[in-house]
């Protein structure tokens, strides 16, 4: 088992848990996108890490592209405003999209890329989140084609998921202390 960072409570996923998860979403995908070419759209930053191991686990032709967007800041909560920071160098029409993201809770900023991308013209757009969290009495903006695991309400780092630029590179999903965040 990993070191336990002290910000962190306890651990969801070990990165063999991580490792099985990512087979089973990339193994989904090259089913469902055999034939096809689909491009990954990878929403920065983090999703990046999800990202690279997934392209490795699916087994088809396939593009990548990056897009960032803002709408957390340094807070534990969205801000409900979103902010294109990096938009995509490619061209969607007629392209089936797969927008790939970190972590799935309210969706409110998932929603507003899949609207934004599907006004471009492409012939499909799914999304393949790694992470859905299950909020009480929250039903999500946007359901994924495409869930890796579900997580509790709670704050969730490493893999990839940050607070406040920290704790991304953890290799394993853990549960941040609230008193980290809560000063």
């Amino acid at each position: 088992m990993e070191a336990l960072h002290p910000d962190v409570e306890k651990v969801l996923f070990s990165e063999d848990d991580i490792r099985d998860i990512v087979a089973s979403v990339g193994a989904q995908i090259t089913r469902d996108y055999k034939d096809r070419n689909p491009l990954i759209v990878a929403v920065l930053r983090g999703a990046v890490v999800f990202t690279a191991d997934l392209m490795r686990a699916i087994e088809c032709p396939l593009s990548v592209d990056f897009m960032a967007v803002s709408s957390y800041g340094d807070g534990v909560k969205s801000s409900g405003v979103v902010r294109i920071v990096k938009d995509l160098d490619t061209k969607l029409e007629g392209r089936d999209v797969i927008i790939v993201e970190d972590i799935l809770d309210s969706g409110l900023t998932l929603s507003y890329l899949v609207r934004l991308l599907e006004s471009r013209g492409p012939a499909s757009v799914e999304v393949a989140a790694f992470l859905v969290k299950d909020v009480p009495g929250n039903t999500p903006a946007v359901k994924p084609r495409y869930v890796g695991a579900h997580v509790p309400d709670e704050f969730i780092v490493g893999y990839g998921l940050d607070y406040a630029e920290r704790y991304r590179n953890l290799p394993y999903i853990g549960v941040l202390k609230p008193e980290v965040y809560e000063k």
